[in-house]
């Protein structure tokens, strides 16, 4: 099961709570990690083992939307800040039509993101 973690630079903070909660869960050895560069790191810095791609305006976003296409990427979850504007919008938008497309799951805020790891416990 591999799970990407991306969150938009407003949304970081929460991003290292919301892992820190289900650290447990998260380093399960049946669950890989991927994360867009600074998420990544955050993640890591969180005590949490994860495999960096670029960062989101980089290409990070595209990198983990390809995977979602090959069938490497079962569940997204990414933390985006509707209150700000991104210059990679397009990536973002691109994003969650693969994941429509390829009927992955994909979290968008905090609540949702819970809800998809506690139905991976039953």
């Amino acid at each position: 099961m591999e799970i990407a973690l991306i969150a938009h630079d407003g949304k970081k903070a929460d991003m290292v709570q919301f892992l820190n909660k289900n650290k447990e869960q998260l380093n399960h050895q049946n669950i890989r990690l991927i994360a867009t560069g600074t998420t990544g790191s955050k993640a890591e810095s969180a005590g949490i083992k994860v495999k960096k791609m670029l960062s989101g305006p980089l290409g990070g976003d595209a990198q983990i939307a390809a995977r979602v296409a090959e069938g490497k990427t079962n569940m997204v979850i990414f933390f985006k800040d509707p209150n700000s504007s991104h210059p990679h919008e397009p990536d973002i938008n691109m994003l969650i039509r693969i994941c429509d497309v390829h009927n992955i799951p994909l979290a968008t805020n905090e609540s949702t993101a819970q809800l998809l790891l506690n139905a991976l416990k039953q």
